[in-house]
């Protein structure tokens, strides 16, 4: 199974696509300027505490006050207080070690907020769900800061295993290694990546994780009510940081920026992968190369169609998503009922678990399943999903079939679901119903051509057009783009891009900027 990942930039930030064996399974869009993303820690300051919630809403900077809850304190709330009032010290030397910290006792897990914070109080917090749709950020004092095989708990002494690693001698040979290298007064939790990983690795990730802990800590002193002190990395390099393992094949950027970044980040975590970033500079547009912008058209839209003739609807309400699987042609193809709606519901099940990933949805998920009679294909379905869903990085439930033939899942949401629009809106009408004849496209496109060229003497144009307008353009031996250069003397460069509708166009000078048309 190959593994990719195709970085696009954008205008207002970047793209990225995670391929398996060329099918897209991740789609996500990070724009410049985003902020309160999950992992990211700031200097927050209490505007009111609300006894009957038992919870705080605290000021980050977002324009709605972040969430904070008694339960997500932590126990060690105390030391994260006191830690906080001594490094915001303007006199102070700390340097981010807490060998020499004193740990005071934990908080009583059934205490009450109004005995642990109060207004206008300064408190180190950390993003633990991104806003969503009116809701604030939701905040922890939790602290913890993700690397690629540990992550680093300040405050806390213990070391725990990722229970994805079942083997007994290899916990225990994780947990030996882990506690003899761990500075004190930090807690670390194994990642399931750590696997089979040598005392070298975990000791250069812990090492990496401490200095950022360290680099953040000092910037307290200095720090005002709203900054962020740590801020977790870019999308980009955090997905790296999370599914780059040894099935991974290559990684395309088509920005030098980015690029740089990237594999300066892989070297740093996993130098004998270095190799396979590439640069990607064709001039053609690379998620057009990799058939990614068709995927995105096909995988977002209300129906999703299955290879075998089936097809979803996928349904967005406010409290949750629902999902109706449907047989569609393939009714014809088993011998029964039962075989047809056991084919197309496990067709249906590899291609839902794909678009819980892809779109990013949370919450509670129904799926109305075809009906089936038998209890052990109504099991083997509920397999099949979990199976599918292995690999999905946010926590899940998936319950069994009801008697209905509904199944129940439920997906963590940490940030806002990514919903892209794939009905597009005519360019010529504007979405009122009534454009000019298509037929006239070519027309429009060669008045431009002759006005350019005749009046303007512009050179080196460039005509970014849809797929069937190049194919009418470019097709037969005596082409219209060869008409053209025997017309004009000087050849004009057609590109395709399926993005755009078919009547709309574009055109480009020598330096790729795109003309103003009369």
């Amino acid at each position: 199974m190959s593994n990719e990942l195709i970085i696009n930039s954008t205008q207002n930030g970047c793209r990225i696509a995670l391929l398996k064996d060329k099918s897209l399974v991740e789609f996500h869009h990070d724009e410049d300027g985003t902020q309160f993303t999950v992992g990211d820690i700031y200097l927050g300051t209490v505007k009111k505490v609300v006894q009957g919630l038992n919870a705080a809403f605290i000021d980050i900077g977002y324009e709605k006050d972040a969430f904070l809850h008694y339960l997500d304190l932590g126990p060690k709330f105390n030391s994260l207080r006191d830690f906080t009032k001594k490094a915001s010290l303007k006199k102070n030397n700390i340097n981010g070690k807490l060998d020499k910290f004193q740990i005071r006792p934990d908080i009583d897990k059934h205490g009450k907020i109004t005995d642990v914070l109060s207004k206008n109080q300064q408190v180190l917090v950390q993003v633990v769900k991104e806003p969503i749709s009116t809701k604030g950020p939701r905040l922890s004092c939790e602290l913890s800061i993700p690397g690629r095989y540990l992550v680093l708990v300040p405050f806390s002494n213990t070391v725990n295993v990722s229970k994805k690693i079942t083997s007994s001698d290899e916990r225990k040979r994780l947990l030996r290694l882990v506690s003899s290298i761990k500075p004190d007064n930090f807690g670390v939790i194994i990642r399931t990546v750590a696997e089979g990983k040598e005392v070298k690795e975990l000791d250069t990730d812990l090492r990496n994780l401490v200095e950022l802990w360290q680099e953040g800590t000092k910037k307290l002193k200095f720090a005002k009510p709203r900054d962020k002190v740590i801020g977790e990395m870019s999308r980009a390099s955090s997905i790296l940081r999370d599914v780059l393992n040894e099935s991974f094949d290559n990684i395309h950027i088509d920005d030098k920026e980015i690029y740089d970044e990237v594999k300066s980040y892989i070297h740093k975590i996993a130098p004998d992968k270095e190799k396979i970033v590439k640069h990607f500079n064709n001039k053609a547009k690379i998620f057009e190369v990799f058939g990614i912008e068709k995927q995105i058209k096909s995988a977002f839209g209300q129906s999703v169609s299955l290879k075998g003739g089936g097809y979803l609807i996928i349904e967005h309400t406010e409290a949750l998503h629902v999902i109706d699987v449907n047989s569609g042609n393939k009714s014809n193809r088993e011998d029964d009922q039962e075989a047809t709606a056991v084919s197309v519901n496990i067709e249906a099940a590899k291609e839902i678990a794909r678009q819980l990933r892809l779109r990013d949805m949370g919450g509670i998920i129904v799926v109305d399943f075809i009906d089936m009679k038998r209890a052990e294909n109504k099991r083997m379905i509920q397999k099949v999903m979990k199976e599918e869903m292995s690999s999905d990085r946010s926590k899940f439930t998936v319950l069994p079939l009801s008697k209905f033939g509904l199944m129940q899942i439920t997906r963590q949401r940490v940030r806002p679901e990514m919903n892209i629009t794939t009905k597009e809106v005519c360019p010529t009408c504007n979405g009122t119903g009534k454009i000019s004849a298509s037929i006239l496209v070519s027309d429009q496109i060669e008045q431009h051509i002759d006005h350019l060229m005749l009046q303007q003497n512009e050179r080196n144009i460039t005509i970014v057009v849809h797929p069937f307008i190049y194919a009418y353009f470019t097709n037969g031996t005596l082409s219209r783009r060869l008409k053209w250069f025997m017309k004009y003397f000087k050849w004009i460069k057609l590109v395709q891009d399926s993005s755009i509708a078919v009547t709309e166009f574009q055109f480009l000078n020598k330096f790729g900027e795109q003309i103003e048309l009369q």
